[in-house]
């Protein structure tokens, strides 16, 4: 029995990349919103991205959700280079593998709750409504399925959102600031969607300037001035197993010539700005 116990225990699952880049850089001009930036994301993480105003955040989501393509460097989803792909075939990727939700809700001000849903379904060119009150279901507005985006609380409106961002059970939910407009007791009802999405195997990316959001998440990184500075893993378990398996650490690539101010401005919590080498340490790699 304790053989057995053992094993299990010593016994590792691979890592299964969903999304890998390699040294990412989006450069406008004179300027570096994304500057060398490497990370791998697995299958069914949730990552939190944090870092202040400025930071690259926006402009890391843009590329991982096929908005925009990097200046230098490789992004691969499920293995494939998006670099290499035309922009049909990058709106097929954001149709059927990505699903996204933004700080503004995007709703059609004159469409119900539940066609606002059904809208997604139209770039496949298959309505149907009954999946489409499901995906309503989930998220606990049914009963208000029929109303208009102006008779919808706040947390409402985002619940569509993210009822929206689930109709075509996308592999990968992007989130950028997703709470950032709702009050404390919305919030956690998108956060307790977002658990569930977790448990359910989702890969969770959300961008946020909220610690207490960020700390539900399994990783955290930290982007400044382009530049990936920081990282910390909120749940241990899930940590060592992903580097058993041959997952690499977010600063692995990160070179020795971040320049010190970048390191000495407020780190989020469970960050350290000690530095070696000119490369910042998590809490997890001390």
């Amino acid at each position: 029995m304790t053989e057995g116990n053992d094993e299990r225990h010593t016994v590792q699952p691979q890592v299964q990349l969903l999304l890998d880049l390699e040294h990412v850089s989006k450069i406008y001009g004179d300027v570096h919103a994304l500057d060398d930036v490497s990370l791998q994301v697995n299958e069914g993480q949730w990552l939190a991205v944090v870092g202040s105003s400025g930071s690259g955040k926006t402009t890391l989501m843009n590329i991982l959700g096929c908005m925009d393509t990097p200046s230098q460097g490789s992004v691969r989803l499920s293995g494939k280079a998006l670099e290499d792909m035309s922009q049909s075939q990058l709106t097929d990727i954001r149709k059927d593998v990505i699903g996204l939700v933004f700080q503004k809700f995007y709703l059609v001000p004159h469409l119900t709750a539940l066609e606002n849903v059904m809208v997604a379904q139209y770039y496949h060119s298959v309505v149907d409504q009954d999946q489409a009150m499901r995906a309503l279901e989930r998220v606990g507005l049914v009963d208000r399925s029929h109303h208009l985006p102006s008779e919808l609380s706040g947390g409402e409106q985002q619940r569509v959102c993210i009822a929206r961002a689930l109709i075509n059970e996308p592999k990968l939910i992007l989130a950028d600031e997703p709470t950032g407009n709702l009050d404390e007791a919305n919030e956690k009802l998108v956060l307790e969607l977002f658990q569930q999405l977790h448990e359910q195997g989702t890969t969770l990316i959300v961008v946020t300037h909220d610690a207490l959001v960020a700390s539900c998440a399994q990783r955290e990184i930290m982007l400044s001035h382009g530049q990936l500075v920081g990282e910390h893993w909120n749940d241990d378990h899930a940590h060592q197993a992903y580097l058993a398996a041959g997952g690499r650490s977010a600063l692995a690539d990160v070179s020795g010539g971040i320049p010190v101010d970048l390191l000495t401005e407020d780190l989020p919590v469970g960050f350290t700005g000690s530095v070696e080498e000119g490369v910042p340490r998590s809490i997890s790699q001390q």
